[in-house]
């Protein structure tokens, strides 16, 4: 069994006596360092080598990575005439949502008028929070790799090529995948901040206290080509933006009811070392030696084996579960806000059906949770299922009321299997007036 679960692209390697099998791990571990090194100063950032940290999650890194790459798409600054604009879009969607909405207003403040950079920094410690269980969950993994391989003695030799103990080297590996995760999320993160409308455009609760806001940069690109008033469109942002504040503003456990499906998702994670050698044996076959696709040495290479699932294991039934609860809600905040935005705007906004259909024909493609989730989760969700959960508060609405709605919130959650029984969704979750039956 090799170190980390690694095969050689030449046969003859994997016939070596187990002290050349050591030095190569040394000679990889230290040409890993310089790369990384190499590799964060082109990008000009600080690289994190394999120096050792207590964050599982370096927030250095995410931060300066999605600053670069929404520094290099350009961020405009905000101005006196967006802020007026934004201003008086809210006040206009706070006064209609009052209408449709039983959730109060949520808290307003100063900044709710965003610059891409704005929206990274605003939203980084819920980002943070959010993904950090993943990062944990494959650093055990691969710390349990690690250890399993100095109990078999596969890194004695190695510890003394090196001259720092296994436990170290588990350390200083575990920082190395937090590292590149962290670079995963900023990127990812860069790449929101240069479309996301507002900071609930993504469906998450990622500030604290939770308030709109919108990004009038964002909003001017998603209004081209459209043919419809600029003004309208704004409306129809912060109607979008007000609404998913006074959600999550209102139903605060929602933070930790979708973190525990990411935390439930990442506990089952664990790697298979016959699993890994079998991929990265098709990685080899698959590329040419002289492209060197796959570098065990290059830290780009690492980034892509993650992205080609080397270190991903299959899921497991309780990983998938997690997965579908995480999805299911998410659909359920989509569908929730299409449906109370197009009540709020009624027949005041002209084009509000066809900026609905916008709205959906993009997130169909490219929505931003979409984006994140299938980069670190390989979780897709569901156009058909927005579909099904907008379809469901619709119906909600009509048998009870706006309250009775939106108390569904406090409550049991539907499933993706309610999500077609409305009727018999409520009839579940009623208690009955007599229990002396039960």
């Amino acid at each position: 069994m090799t170190p980390i679960g690694f095969t050689s692209d030449n046969s003859e390697d994997a016939d070596k006596n187990s002290g050349d099998s050591s030095a190569d791990f040394a000679a990889m571990m230290q040409q890993m360092q310089q790369q990384i090194q190499e590799q964060f100063s082109k990008l000009g950032m600080n690289a994190p080598g394999f120096a050792p940290t207590s964050e599982v999650l370096p927030k250095n890194i995410v931060r300066e990575t999605a600053k670069k790459f929404v520094t290099a798409k350009g961020s405009s600054p905000v101005g006196s005439n967006d802020v007026a604009s934004v201003t008086e879009a809210f006040s206009i969607a706070e006064l209609w949502l009052n209408e449709v909405v039983f959730f109060p207003q949520s808290e307003v403040v100063a900044n709710s008028t965003l610059a891409r950079t704005d929206w990274v920094d605003s939203t980084l410690t819920g980002w943070q929070s959010s993904v950090e269980p993943l990062a944990l969950g494959l650093t055990e993994a691969i710390s349990e790799l690690i250890e399993n391989s100095a109990e078999d003695g596969d890194l004695a030799a190695a510890e003394g090529q090196m001259q720092i103990p296994v436990g170290m080297i588990a350390t200083l590996l575990r920082s190395f995948i937090g590292s590149l995760i962290a670079t995963q999320l900023g990127q990812s993160i860069g790449g929101l901040a240069v479309t996301v409308t507002g900071i609930h455009d993504v469906g998450l609760p990622l500030v604290d206290p939770v308030h709109p806001a919108l990004v009038p940069q964002n909003i001017q690109e998603w209004a081209k080509d459209l043919n419809i008033p600029i003004d309208e469109v704004r409306i129809f942002h912060a109607l979008r933006e007000s609404a998913g504040a006074r959600l999550f503003s209102h139903n605060p456990w929602l933070v930790s009811y979708i973190r525990s499906a990411i935390s439930d998702y990442a506990r089952g994670i664990h790697i298979d070392i016959d699993a890994i050698q079998r991929q990265a044996q098709e990685l080899f076959e698959a590329s040419s030696t002289e492209s060197g696709e796959f570098d065990p040495t290059n830290p780009e290479s690492f980034t892509m084996a993650l992205n080609e699932g080397i270190f991903t294991p299959e899921e497991t039934p309780a990983q998938r579960n997690a997965l579908i609860k995480l999805e299911t809600v998410l659909a359920l905040v989509d569908g929730w806000s299409e449906v109370v935005v197009q009540a709020g705007a009624g027949d005041r906004l002209p084009n509000i059906l066809a900026l609905q259909e916008t709205l959906r024909r993009r997130r169909a493609t490219s929505a931003p949770t979409q984006q994140l989730f299938s980069n670190l989760f390989g979780l897709q969700v569901s156009p058909r299922l927005a579909r099904e959960a907008a379809a469901f508060w619709s119906s909600i609405g009509k048998i009870r009321d706006i309250k009775s709605r939106d108390q569904i919130w406090g409550g049991i959650l539907p499933t993706s299997a309610d999500l077609l029984t409305p009727e018999s969704y409520l009839m579940s979750i009623e208690v009955p007036d007599d229990l002396s039956s039960l």
